[in-house]
């Protein structure tokens, strides 16, 4: 086997475009037939699945590039394999080995990408370890293989083992097997241990110096918790390596203030970054390059988009200086004496390249390129972005950007503002992530007016690599961030997005913008318009992950002072203090608007005295029957409101919990939210403020909105969040009954004779009725018994086998679900009354196939169904069956996989749902069906990713269950493996 703590992450390697990639390439062979065509057969040398080669983050968050072994590797194979310690060589062949036989080499290199399977991690071109398997066919185990792997000494115990054996893992289960075997010294238990931390369940056997080990690779809920597990320490991990650098180089650094370098070291040094800086400004002029930047069209100056103003040639200097800003400079990063964590660049799009061997050499591990010209500014630039992050992950390196506005970290022990924004606010306990640069200075510039302190901030500019999902991950273990803001232009990875957001919001609000296409560049919002994404949906989605979605910045920031400073409340129940009825009413019929109870509105008059406001206040804070206080004070006259300030601060001096503690409770003395609009100022006016340890606002502070229907809305959503927050956790539904090898089975040979049918570019395949109805039987699903029927005789046949009454239904799209209900004839008695509709719809369709159904229970008709949407990945709806609700869109929207709690939400969703809870006197319908039909197609979905679309219409839900009349299914090649399968980067 290996050494004991293989750990790994791969690096680009240009042999993988070489070759040949058609299936149809010269030397491939022909397609099997007969019984040889059941499993997945050899390919040529460099015919292998494109999707398993991954870029994937190492425990320490360094990048590793993943891809299977070509021929071409052969000098690779022979370097790495001398480059490994006898003790390595000796656990991983078992014997002294210091060189490998020709043969042995072709051997490795030369694989069938199914029987036999090599992968390669690679990094700045070299192999740093290699993993494969090997079937066991010849030993009678057909659906075993063997597997191993060997990582390099100088990158054991990255994770790059682990990382090795899931990726071998699902390339066998694509290629039919379904068990692993392994061979290991007795002498390297930790071989054993990489294999049972993995979450495998292990057989052993012990046989003298050897251990024996199998174990089942399909993928298990353990298997995928301690993937998850991994996968998030390993990205909180590389923004940790973002965020907390022990030093920066300013690559691009000018001498002159105007240039976007200067600026950058200047906020650096400004901000006081407790680690050495390195201004590196080339070997050449670097004003030469900041014109550059111009003249590619960077529009970007030291304060944030614009024009950039050329220097005239004859006055620039053509010496490289010595310093910049009175620190010394170097020629290229490699040419500093001193480690490099961060590299900051300035320099033109098009010398980016320059700079990335240089990074590699040095060992940074992450770029923040602030350099315009990329992905924003049309297609070619898009191109120039794609190879610019193949280079930084071929290097190991993750990147922010490019067009990125830069990071900020305010923890004092780091002390990091490697930004353009000539403001940014205090230190405090909000995490911020953005993607426009220029909005980002806006937005820093109103939060530091609004006193919302961050612990950090990243911009991520066009969001190539570091993303909002890898900020959630660090964010989620941060203890110096208790709040989470996002303003999202798009949504990378939504399908992951979801799965963290659902977890980090257990613990830590998030608020989120969603902005739409105006917020982004002509060129970026082109290519996204495919992707624009329904706000509905959006709103439903996000709220099924706990994310507190709001439509402007405003709204942000007004959450974020109330979550920042104010507990969550215990209920809804508010009451309303002031001195002006009228403005009481704005903020009680706000309130109400938003989920809250406004028990009691007390107007204190225009005149009231400091003293009836902190009585009235202390009251409230007192009396168990109210959760929230909104207080709104505007003084009709000049009166001293430092007075007015004292006594609400008196009023609600209760001791205060730390923002997004727990919000249940029995205690009646529980700590609760009070909001005010005082003098209409926002933030936390002075007299207001709780002040920390550093002067700043703390929690107990009282934050103010500019009018009272401002400061309502962010206690309602407070108190939305809380809500949603005290709700059960409940884990992923997994229905049994179930049988997803056999319809795996069945839906990838049917995808097979799709593909080898010829002719046919659509790139999915819609089942029949009776094969739809197959698949979903394999997952617990019955439709109502049917047959189809192309004669009279095969009509009254089927009438009399299913049992009367039946129905006689159409098949075409255009007769099925008519409001005129012209496509079927319901109700049929007999076989004559079957042969006479049978003619009749015949005639009336021109269908040349009919169903005959046996007649189901009375009931409302509802329907589900799973499509695509690029924005969410997987979405499965569920809504009232017919045209009627389709054209008023009243469907409820869930991301998939589905919990429990998330189906019977789903359930309530649409607006039409009382129809489901008995209306009008009529019973309710049996909702525990309708929820195990939306688990089960949850299911299905999750299981088989290739199933693209799902259609039940209608089912007939009534108090006796929940009956399936029609089901089609939609099968095609996955659109993405995002988030499904073995870790790996976007």
């Amino acid at each position: 086997m290996t050494d004991p703590s293989d750990d790994l992450i791969p690096s680009r390697d240009p042999a993988t475009e070489s070759k040949p990639t058609d299936a149809t390439a010269p030397g491939s062979t022909a397609a099997p037939t007969g019984e040889a065509a059941d499993r997945p057969q050899p390919r040529e040398p460099w015919d292998y699945p494109r999707h398993w080669i991954a870029d994937v983050l190492a425990s320490d968050g360094g990048v590793v590039h993943l891809r299977p072994i070509i021929p071409d590797d052969a000098d690779r194979v022979v370097r790495f394999h001398a480059g490994l310690s006898e003790r390595t060589r000796y656990m991983r062949y078992f014997g002294p080995t210091p060189t490998l036989p020709p043969r042995e080499v072709a051997r490795m290199t030369t694989v069938d990408y199914q029987k036999r399977v090599a992968l390669v991690a690679v990094l700045g071109g070299d192999i740093i370890a290699i993993g494969l398997y090997e079937g066991l066919e010849f030993d009678g185990k057909p659906e075993s293989a063997e597997v191993a792997f060997v990582v390099a000494d100088d990158h054991q115990g990255r994770g790059l083992g682990p990382i090795l054996l899931e990726h071998l893992a699902g390339a066998a289960a694509e290629s039919g097997f379904v068990r692993f075997e392994a061979e290991v010294l007795s002498e390297n238990p930790n071989m054993v241990a990489v294999f049972r931390d993995a979450g495998y369940q292990l057989s052993r056997n012990f046989d003298g110096s050897t251990v024996h080990v199998e174990f089942l690779i399909d993928p298990t809920e353990a298997l995928l918790s301690v993937r998850n597990a991994r996968e998030r320490a390993s990205e909180a991990r590389s923004v940790a390596n973002l965020l907390r650098p022990s030093s920066v180089a300013v690559i691009g650094a000018s001498t002159d203030p105007k240039k976007v370098g200067n600026a950058l070291l200047a906020n650096i040094i400004a901000g006081g970054f407790t680690g050495p800086v390195f201004p590196v400004n080339g070997p050449g002029p670097a004003d030469d390059a900041d014109e550059t930047a111009a003249a590619t069209g960077a529009p970007r100056t030291a304060h944030g988009p614009g024009p950039v103003r050329s220097t005239p040639a004859q006055r620039r200097s053509h010496e490289r200086p010595p310093s910049v800003r009175g620190i010394r400079a170097y020629p290229t990063v490699r040419d500093i004496p001193d480690p490099v964590d961060l590299a900051v660049v300035a320099v033109p799009a098009a010398s980016v390249d320059e700079v990335l061997d240089d990074c590699l050499v040095k060992g940074v591990r992450t770029l923040v390129v602030v350099s315009s010209g990329f992905g924003e500014s049309g297609e070619a630039g898009l191109e120039s972005e794609h190879r610019l992050l193949e280079q930084v992950r071929e290097h190991g390196m993750r990147l922010v950007g490019p067009n990125a506005l830069g990071v900020a970290n305010n923890e004092p022990s780091v002390a990091l503002n490697a930004t353009l924004a000539p403001r940014i606010p205090a230190t405090g306990r909000v995490g911020f992530f953005c993607q426009s640069g220029a909005l980002g200075i806006a937005i820093l510039d109103t939060a530091a007016r609004r006193q919302i302190g961050l612990s950090t901030f990243v911009s991520a500019g066009n969001r190539a690599d570091v993303s909002g999902n890898d900020l959630l991950q660090y964010w989620d273990t941060d203890t110096a961030t208790d709040v989470i803001l996002l303003y999202l232009e798009s949504f990378g990875n939504p399908r992951k997005f979801s799965r963290i957001a659902r977890r980090v919001s257990r613990s830590k609000p998030i608020v989120a913008v969603k902005s739409g296409k105006g917020a982004m560049t002509a060129a970026r919002a082109a290519r996204s318009s495919a992707a624009s994404l329904d706000d509905q949906i959006a709103q439903m989605v996000l709220e099924q992950a706990g994310v507190i979605q709001v439509d402007t910045i405003s709204e942000l920031f007004d959450c974020a002072t109330i979550f920042a400073y104010q507990p969550l409340p215990r209920g809804p129940r508010t009451r309303i203090i002031g001195n002006s009825s009228v403005l009481g009413s704005l903020a009680a019929e706000t309130a109400r608007g938003g989920g809250l109870e406004v028990t009691d509105t007390i107007d204190l008059g225009a005149g009231a005295s400091e003293d009836a406001f902190e009585a009235a206040v202390t009251d409230a804070m007192a009396d168990p029957s109210v959760d929230a206080v909104i207080v709104v004070f505007v003084p009709p006259v000049a009166v001293d409101a430092d007075w007015h300030a004292r006594a609400l601060m008196a009023a609600a001096n209760t001791q205060i919990p730390r923002a997004g503690d727990a919000a249940g409770g029995p205690d009646s003395n529980h700590p609760k939210p009070i909001v005010t609009t005082f003098l209409a100022v926002e933030g936390i006016p002075p007299g207001l403020m709780k002040p920390g340890v550093n002067g700043l606002p703390d929690v107990g502070s009282i934050p103010s909105y500019g009018s009272p229907e401002r400061a309502a809305n962010a206690l309602a959503r407070s108190w939305q969040y809380a809500r949603w927050r005290e709700r059960p956790e409940s884990e992923i539904h997994r229905s049994g009954n179930t049988d997803p090898e056999a319809a795996r089975g069945y839906v990838r040979e049917a995808m097979e004779n799709l593909v080898t049918g010829g002719g046919d570019t659509d790139p999915g395949l819609t089942l029949g009725h009776v094969e739809s109805a197959t698949v979903l039987g394999w997952y617990g699903i019955s439709i109502v018994p049917f047959r189809e029927v192309t004669t009279m005789h095969e009509a009254s046949a089927a009438g009399r086998d299913l049992g009367f009454p039946v129905a006689v239904k159409a098949t075409s799209q255009t007769w099925r679900g008519r409001l005129d209900r012209e496509g079927a004839r319901l109700d049929l008695p007999d076989a004559t009354a079957v042969v006479t509709a049978f003619a009749e719809l015949s005639e009336l369709t021109g269908d040349r196939v009919l169903h005959i159904q046996k007649m189901a229970p009375k009931g409302i008709g509802t329907m589900i169904r799973v499509r695509d949407d690029r924005s969410f990945g997987s979405l499965i709806s569920f809504g009232l069956s017919g045209r009627t609700f389709d054209l008023l869109g009243d469907h409820g929207y869930r991301a998939i996989p589905l919990s429990a709690l998330d189906a019977s939400d789903l359930i309530d969703e649409p607006r039409s749902s009382a129809l489901l809870r008995g209306y009008a006197g009529e019973p309710p319908v049996d909702r525990a069906a309708l929820a195990d039909l939306l688990l089960r197609i949850s299911t299905l979905v999750e299981d088989i990713p290739e199933v693209r679309e799902v259609v039940l219409d209608p089912i007939l839900a009534s108090p006796d269950g929940a009956a399936v009349l029609t089901a089609l299914i939609r099968v095609g090649p996955v659109p993405t493996r995002a988030d499904t399968g073995p870790r790996r980067l976007g």
